[in-house]
């Protein structure tokens, strides 16, 4: 039998009606230890960040920063469930189209003005919705916010979309912006994308482009008593070995995305001074791909790219280049999305025969030194891992006559090129997935979420009938098992396709200081947390 929309949604419902009554956060971990007073965090930070508005633009860099000056509705815990931030209650209509928020009192902006319904409006509408990289697949379903007073904001949707609260559950994911600092400008070109207003727990200070950035404690936080750390000096620093040796003296007491070296790791592991921490990125559930540019003959053809899918021995990159902080991927919703993850697909053994058959039946048949045709590999520039990626891409495809020129850029550089000028061959890179495909995967393969100039979405120029059917049916399915099914399909089709071919499920790590208590309390880590609860033991 069919379940009704009210038993779909009634795990969400209870659970609402629950946090409803809830008056503060919950306390994250039990704390023993006496924080230091006046103590200051330095904060490794690489590769430096355009900006630090992650409405806009999802780079994790930003929200590393970002997510301690700019807070959320919501944020999700360790064990993902959705609790109460900006928003200290909520409920959920039975028909699955009114999330009814009720705002915190007394909560102000950094300048002074008070948070209010007006600026859910304004940020879900004009900025979550339009502009944030999977917006268009998140709240595709959003049609108004309501804001019957100053407290209370009223999102109405078409129809119901399940992962709603789950998207509005991270300060990095969708933060809540100053309604009277942006309304009327050009977000993009807004300057305060680079000198964030929030609510958060820490001020933005100053930003000395290509040395650091600078939060100060915010002594009108609505939280009393926090946040307990005085300051949080974001220090850039590009070198991965100068990262090590920087958190190994002192001099730096955290780090995340894995900031050093993985061949330095396990010395990193055994020294007392350092804590290793791999909770926190539960909530982005991070793979890596390579991304094909269908624009472009012969990778238009799916021949082809079914055989450089072969020739990457995905298993050998785990191992080598990633030194086992990984497992080969197989589907691009990874397998702690268990939910929805699955192997019942086409599969791409390492296998340079099947390769070598596949270039010659597309008709690119060895030439000159063997070579079949060349192509451009663009590997995002977050450090040596990723250079090491992009060569060991080189070395694979070089083996069955595919001559690979590698391309290194800055970041800014690196979006530009592939998500503005769509100037590239292939690219690497990691993804989140999310906990929900609408969230993380559907922006790779929709054809709607080709956006010029919109980072993290459809840069491959991937169009497809049949995957945008099942896509826009699995973003308003409310029936579980019918909704798995369709992304059972949505996975056979695109590892059919494959505009994009996964990698690797990513395992990312923080390394801390052993005195640094409560940097990870939430399923989004350093990334999405604010840090109003971290603190150094004296």
């Amino acid at each position: 039998m069919k379940p009704s929309l009210a038993s779909t949604l009634r795990p969400l419902v209870v659970a609402a009606f629950v946090l409803a009554a809830m008056a503060g956060l919950q306390p994250a971990r039990a704390q023993t230890e006496t924080p230091a007073t006046d103590a200051a965090l330095s904060f490794a930070l690489s590769p430096e960040p355009p900006f630090l508005f992650t409405a806009i633009n999802t780079t994790l860099q930003m929200g590393m920063v970002g997510s301690k000056i700019m807070e959320g509705l919501l944020y999700l815990d360790t064990e993902l469930k959705p609790q109460p931030l900006l928003a200290q209650s909520w409920t959920i209509s039975p028909d699955g189209l009114r999330y009814t928020f009720k705002l915190r009192p007394n909560v102000k902006w950094h300048d002074g003005q008070p948070f209010t319904s007006a600026d859910v409006r304004y940020t879900v509408m004009e900025l979550l919705k339009k502009l944030h990289p999977r917006g268009r697949s998140s709240f595709a379903k959003v049609v108004a916010v309501d804001t019957p007073d100053a407290l209370t904001a009223v999102i109405r949707l078409s129809e119901p979309s399940p992962p709603m609260l789950t998207a509005l559950a991270s300060s990095y994911e969708s933060p809540m912006a100053p309604r009277h600092l942006f309304e009327g400008t050009d977000a993009a070109a807004n300057p305060y994308i680079s000198k964030p207003v929030g609510t958060g727990p820490f001020v933005f200070k100053e930003w000395q482009k290509g040395s650091h950035i600078v939060l100060e404690r915010n002594p009108a936080y609505w939280r009393a008593g926090k946040p307990m750390l005085q300051r949080i000096v974001f220090r850039i620093i590009n070198d991965a070995s100068a990262r090590a040796a920087g958190l190994e003296s002192g001099e730096l007491q955290i780090g995340g995305l894995s900031p050093v070296p993985l061949t330095d790791m396990a010395r990193l592991a055994k020294n007392p001074a350092l804590a290793i921490e791999t909770r926190g990125y539960a909530y982005m559930s991070p793979f890596m791909l390579i991304e094909l540019n269908l624009r472009r003959p012969p990778l238009n053809d799916v021949r082809v790219r079914q055989a450089i899918a072969h020739a990457i021995d995905r298993k050998r990159m785990t191992q080598i280049v990633w030194m086992g902080y990984g497992q080969p991927a197989v589907s691009p919703i990874p397998s702690p999305v268990t939910t929805f993850h699955s192997t019942d697909l086409p599969g791409y053994e390492y296998d340079l025969e099947k390769a070598k058959k596949l270039l010659d039946a597309a008709g690119l048949k060895p030439g000159a030194g063997g070579v079949r045709f060349k192509m451009t590999h663009d590997f995002i520039p977050l450090g040596s891992d990723y250079q090491r990626t992009g060569e060991f891409i080189k070395q694979q495809l070089g083996r069955v006559g595919i001559e690979v020129e590698l391309r290194s850029q800055d970041l800014p550089g690196f979006f530009r090129r592939v998500f503005t000028e769509y100037d590239f061959d292939s690219t690497s890179l990691y993804y989140g997935a999310f906990a929900d495909p609408t969230q993380g995967v559907q922006r790779l393969y929709w054809s709607k979420s080709i956006q010029k100039g919109v980072v993290f979405t459809n840069a491959t120029d991937y169009r497809s009938a049949d995957m945008d059917r099942v896509i826009e049916a699995g973003q308003r399915e409310t029936d579980p098992v019918k909704r798995k099914a369709l992304y059972d399909e949505m996975q056979r089709i695109a590892m059919t396709d494959l505009p994009v071919i996964p990698l690797m499920e990513t395992r990312f790590i923080t390394v801390a200081s052993s005195k640094l208590k409560n940097h990870t309390v939430s399923a989004d880590g350093i990334i999405g947390g604010n840090f109003a609860d971290a603190f150094f033991v004296k």
